[in-house]
């Protein structure tokens, strides 16, 4: 009361007031006077960042689901702030697993404005490049994690490819007896790539000389065209390939097949992996550990939820689960968890469908038509049903089967096969054959058991293939011995910490009408201390031949080996020293060598040994592999005192396309093209030995199908005239597909240009300046100093500071013809 009357009494009143940060753009004059202002309001009361495009990592709700170049634009906030929005459509939103639809947005919508879903944010973090998007659980929809959208996929470019590989060896014997042989092996697998179909081949050739003869021979082991089919997950295939093996055993075939092809899923729904289903009070966490390790946590909504995109594991033991409520209380229970091959998720559908004639490696045997069908459906509560049918003029066969994950006891597959076939010059016959396959691990022992009982035939089943091979224009062909049963069986087991792991292995067959059998027992340990590994192996293989008399011929063969590998990382890099011991009762071999790499890309391997046998004596072996940008080359050298061999090796490929074509290293199914004209001899990040040609191209061997793959260029090994604008490219190709990775790249000067007004006036710091010829824009320092790069010889920069008429200006340079170092120090006139 007292205040407001002496405010009244004296006229005026002092209040505390608060003003926001203010920069005086007067104060750059200070070094420079009359430079002229700059408008820094962006940097002043902005994000601190230009509007335009960026290479972000998009985070929803902390988890990353993207890296892509989004473009952001200027908006003002509630409190009147101007902030980095981006501009997302529709489609992008979708992809990111946020929906749209239900806050009236068109899907066709082009940059939405997220302000439309209640409590959705987006800020834009730009010294690590991020863009973290908030958005309320309700505007969420299920997206399996890692989930790719099929537009994203990229076909890739229309392309002749060729692999090849090229060995040669030359064997000299010792001594009187002793003979020369030489050999040479081709290896051509050619291809086309049309929009998205592939075409292949696969050829070989081989010539053996010695003792005055020589015999060549050419083969075609397959050629077949190959597209996929989006819509129907999987692909078809037209010539020659073979079936696939999930519920009968793989056959060659000249023909047609469909097929589901699982890498058209997300590493989170391949495989099998049980679904989770609980209830949570709050926006719980939910946290899933499988052997004391944790291999999910997300976020749920209240309510029930449900997860059914874990990563397969590869083996089995009971899932832990933990649902951490807001309020600090946990729930927990225990999910069983445990698979065979056959099995697939709940919802899960595989399918083949295949028609066609076989084809056997013998010419002579009949090229028969037949037809198989196979399906695979996974069920609700870890049940999975599959069966298949097979059919041809002279075979056919039903297979029906059932696989349960059984919790604490496992998980197992039964599958029964009802086979009818008509053997050459025989009666028909009918056969059954039986196999059960179980897996089981044992969390507290660290114990991993499998076994089948693979298979039982009966008495008169053969396989498709057993059938049609029969039926040959070969007169000596005869019926062979059908198996009658076949059991594997193998355990792992982890001795904790420190004391490494054993392994065992069982595999047993005996056969129909015969005393022919196999019996293969293995038994190994493998540890490692302070980066020494070393392991021991035992091994027991016992044959049964019918020698067609009384007598049978009956083989054992009993195995003890050891090895051990130190690093050499004390004295010299990437070396090691290695000892190994092979001993049977026949012969007992030893040997030490020193293997490494080297070079700068560690691209170069080369290996020294020593070793000593019974029958041969002391021998040397020497052998070198170089991976480079344009193929491999490996040479090798060995001699005893039997003989001496010099082997040499060519491998590598070739893709033609639209620019000419680019040689590098063996290609794997699918493939990228590095293309950064200019950019000649830059190393690729991550890969071995490769390096762009001296055009800026380059092949990348080995990218994953219907995934994002990152492909990135080590700027440090730029040329010094060349620069670009993303070191990495983000490529999704489809499978068989040579994707193209395209890196904008400026190729000229490098200059640190002092830009001046006629006067000689600097122009003013904050000024931005852009070429002509490229897009992009940089700030001008202090001085009017500007670093420009990709600079032309001649020609013009465009400069700007402000948004008057009297704002801009333009300098015409002239580089000069010689340089004293790497960046060139020019001055221009800016009118």
């Amino acid at each position: 009361m007292l205040i407001a009357l002496g405010c009244t009494l004296l006229g005026v009143c002092v209040q505390k007031v608060l003003a926001d940060d203010y920069f005086n753009p007067a104060l750059l004059d200070i070094d420079n006077p009359g430079q002229g202002k700059t408008d820094l309001s962006i940097y002043e009361i902005g994000p601190g960042q230009a509007p335009g495009k960026y290479h972000v990592d998009v985070y929803v709700n902390n988890n990353k689901v993207a890296s892509k170049e989004i473009e952001f634009t200027l908006k003002k906030d509630a409190s009147g702030k101007s902030t980095l929005q981006p501009c997302l459509s529709a489609a992008q939103l979708k992809s990111f697993g946020i929906n749209t639809e239900k806050f009236g947005q068109d899907d066709k919508a082009q940059c939405i404005d997220l302000s439309v879903i209640p409590s959705a944010s987006a800020t834009f973090h730009v010294n690590p490049q991020q863009l973290l998007l908030s958005i309320p659980q309700t505007a969420i929809t299920h997206v399996p994690r890692d989930y790719v959208d099929p537009q994203e996929y990229d076909e890739g470019i229309n392309a002749l490819l060729l692999n090849y590989s090229f060995t040669a060896g030359e064997n000299r014997g010792k001594g009187e007896n002793g003979s020369d042989q030489r050999s040479e092996f081709l290896n051509l697998r050619p291809g086309l790539n049309l929009g998205a179909w592939r075409f292949r081949n696969y050829s070989t050739w081989s010539k053996t000389s010695g003792d005055g003869d020589a015999e060549s021979q050419f083969s075609s082991v397959y050629t077949y065209a190959q597209r996929d089919i989006i819509a129907l997950g999987g692909n078809v295939t037209f010539g020659q390939s073979s079936s696939p093996s999930d519920v009968f055993d793989s056959i060659s075939y000249t023909g047609a097949q469909i097929a589901s092809d699982d890498d058209m899923l997300p590493d989170s729904m391949k495989g099998f992996a049980p679904v989770i289903r609980g209830t949570a009070h709050s926006n719980a966490q939910v946290i899933v550990r499988q052997n004391g390790y944790v291999i999910y946590q997300n976020y749920v909504a209240p309510g029930a939820f449900e997860i059914n995109d874990l990563y397969p594991t590869g083996g089995s033991g009971d899932l832990n689960v933990t649902v951490k409520e807001t309020d600090g209380s946990e729930q927990h229970f225990v999910v069983p968890y445990a698979s065979v091959p056959v099995l697939q998720r709940e919802g899960r559908f595989k399918y083949s469908l295949t028609a066609g004639r076989y084809r056997s490696y013998d010419n002579d045997v009949e090229k028969t038509p037949f037809m198989q069908g196979t399906a695979i459906y996974g069920l609700p509560y870890g049940f999975t049903v599959y069966g298949g049918v097979q059919a041809s003029q002279y075979y056919d066969a039903l297979a029906l089967g059932v696989g349960k994950n059984i919790g604490d006891l496992g998980a197992f597959s039964v599958d029964v096969t009802d086979a009818k076939s008509e053997m050459q010059d025989q009666d028909p016959t009918r056969g059954r054959s039986w196999r059960i396959r179980y897996s089981k691990d044992f969390a507290t022992t660290g114990t991993h058991f499998s076994i089948a009982g693979y298979r039982y035939n009966s008495k008169g089943y053969y396989t498709l293939q057993d059938t049609l091979d029969s039926h040959t224009r070969n007169d000596d062909w005869e019926t062979s011995d059908t198996r009658r049963s076949r059991e594997e069986a193998t355990v792992d087991q982890s001795l904790g910490g420190a004391f490494g792991s054993l392994t065992l292995s069982l595999v047993k067959e005996n056969y129909w009408n015969s005393s022919q059998g196999m019996t293969s027992l293995n038994l190994g340990y493998n540890n490692s201390w302070h980066g020494i590994s070393y392991g021991l192996s035992y091994g027991l293989d016992k044959n049964t031949r019918d020698s067609g008399d009384d007598n049978n011929e009956k083989t054992s063969e009993q195995t003890i080996a050891f090895n051990v590998s130190v690093p050499l990382d004390r004295w010299l890099s990437n070396t090691w020293v290695n000892y190994n011991l092979n001993s049977t009762k026949h012969e007992t071999t030893q040997s030490v060598g020193l293997n490494g790499t080297a070079l700068a890309g560690n691209n170069l391997s080369w290996g020294v040994q020593q070793g000593h046998s019974q029958s041969s004596g002391d021998s040397t072996s020497l052998n070198a592999d170089y991976k480079g940008t344009y193929g491999e080359v490996s040479a090798g050298y060995s001699q005893d005192n039997q003989q001496q061999q010099l082997n040499v090796g060519l491998q590598g490929s070739m893709i033609a396309h639209a620019h000419g074509i680019t040689l590098g290293q063996p290609m794997g199914e699918t493939a990228a093209l590095i293309e950064a004209p200019g950019a000649d001899d830059t190393n690729v990040t991550n890969q071995t030995g490769i390096n762009t040609d001296y055009r800026g191209y380059a092949i990348v061997p080995y990218v994953s199908p219907y995934r994002h793959n990152t492909l990135a260029l080590n700027t440090e090994t730029l040329p010094e005239n060349a620069d670009i604008d993303q070191a990495a490219k983000t490529v999704t190709p489809t499978r068989g597909a040579i994707v193209r990775a395209h890196y904008e790249t400026h190729v000229g000067s490098r200059v640190l240009m002092t830009l001046k007004h006629a006067d000689g006036r600097p122009i003013p710091f904050g000024a931005t300046a852009s070429q002509a010829h490229q897009d992009g824009e940089f700030i001008v320092g202090d001085g009017g100093q500007v670093y420009l790069t990709g600079m032309h010889e001649a020609g013009t920069v465009n400069v700007s500071w402000g948004k008057t008429a009297d704002s801009h200006c333009t300098a015409t340079y002239h580089l000069p013809t010689k340089a004293d170092g790497p960046v060139l120090n020019v001055t221009a006139q800016c009118v």
